[in-house]
């Protein structure tokens, strides 16, 4: 098991941000996206870091892009670090395994969620509305029911701390023109359709995920940040399933669950976590990417 890294601090490096999970590094043409340890929930940065975490992620992200690159090109210059810029050279122990060398793309200002099962937020929608950001959906669906047809839900993309917003299609139109809003909502449905399929034959259901997106200067749709993994999706095992309430799971939501437990606000500072909370949501990471990818760590 490879040490725990929460921060990294690449002095002869320039650190352009320092996200809810990855640190960014300019590197003139091109950037370093380093995937670290850390992990959020109810968009609040935890104090201690889990496992292998950013090695999962980032193994889970390269597998998925290029699994979809006939879809969507996608934001990937480098995935090794002998094929990094010599500048970072002397990184390359911490960098191994959890970072890639990626092209600069402005971000899309939405996030680009698909759901194909009832839940999260959808489900605390539905209930509300009968419906999903104004999609009408059939009434008497249970939690954790299969939609009828996967649903394109994007959201804002709030500041660090604050919490994202669901919006509808024609607000996406409004914030992206039409053309752009109908390139990531047929992206987003396609990459997650051939995503569930795979993951079915494997065992895991994806209930739903979230992608991110970006335009290169020439105009080109590109995907970004990460891909189908256990902090941006909902993969919940096949042999469990069972609709009429939440389902157990090897994402985030097995942290969320335990925080819903304690007596917390939900903001900053976040409470601390046991050593064996830490240790099962590490299991469960790793147990995803065994399962859908083949690989250990």
């Amino acid at each position: 098991m490879s040490a725990v890294i929460t921060h990294t601090d690449f002095p002869t490096l320039k650190l352009v941000n320092r996200g809810k999970v990855r640190d960014i590094y300019d590197l003139g043409k091109y950037l370093l996206l380093v995937t670290s340890d850390r992990i959020s929930a109810f968009d609040v940065i935890m104090n201690e870091g889990i496992p292998n975490k950013g090695l999962v992620l980032n193994q889970m992200s390269i597998f998925w892009f290029r699994q979809m690159s006939d879809i969507i090109p996608n934001h990937i210059v480098a995935t090794e670090v002998e094929d990094f810029p010599a500048e970072t050279r002397p990184y390359h122990d911490q960098l191994r395994g959890r970072s890639m060398l990626v092209k600069k793309a402005r971000p899309l200002p939405v996030e680009c969620i698909v759901r194909g099962y009832l839940s999260g937020s959808g489900w605390k929608d539905y209930k509300k509305t009968g419906a999903i950001c104004g999609i009408p959906l059939p009434a008497g669906l249970l939690e954790s029911d299969k939609l009828p047809e996967p649903i394109f839900t994007p959201s804002t993309k709030a500041e660090l701390g604050e919490h994202d917003e669901n919006i509808s299609f024609e607000e996406t139109v409004r914030l992206c023109g039409q053309d752009l809003a109908e390139k990531v909502r047929a992206a987003t449905l396609a990459i997650y359709q051939r995503a569930r399929d795979f993951a079915w034959d494997k065992g895991i259901i994806i209930a739903d995920t979230k992608f991110e997106f970006g335009t290169m200067p020439d105009g080109t749709l590109i995907w970004i940040d990460e891909a189908l993994s256990p902090d941006s999706s909902r993969f919940w095992p096949r042999d469990q399933y069972a609709p009429g309430g939440p389902q157990p799971s090897f994402d985030k939501q097995f942290l969320r669950d335990y925080l819903e437990t304690l007596d917390w606000g939900k903001t900053a500072p976040a409470p601390p976590l046991p050593a064996e909370i830490v240790a099962k949501t590490g299991e469960k990471y790793m147990e995803a990417l065994r399962r859908l990818t083949g690989i250990t760590l």
